[in-house]
């Protein structure tokens, strides 16, 4: 499902404009953004979790020229599914 897709199925549950859903989901993805981006978790009961993580720096290897590179530590989104929706997923 794509975002105009979410946008027109929300509107069409909850009978506000197409515009008003569409603020309301960009205010929320923002707001996620920058509580992940300040090292927050962000919950939502039965549903799952955000939450940021630090991939230690590592060393790999380049398959063509057998190069060993480094690479530094990086900072990543996580999502893990909560109770309900795995039980929604498995059912």
């Amino acid at each position: 499902m794509k975002k105009q897709e979410l946008i027109a199925a929300v509107a069409e549950k909850t009978g506000l404009s197409k515009k008003d859903v569409n603020e309301a989901i960009n205010a929320t993805i923002e707001t996620i953004e920058k509580g992940l981006k300040a090292g927050k978790k962000i919950s939502f009961i039965g549903f799952g979790s955000f939450e940021t993580v630090t991939r230690a720096p590592r060393t790999a290897r380049v398959p063509r020229t057998g190069e060993e590179i480094k690479i530094p530590a990086t900072k990543a989104a996580k999502f893990k599914a909560g109770k309900r929706l795995k039980e929604l997923l498995n059912s």
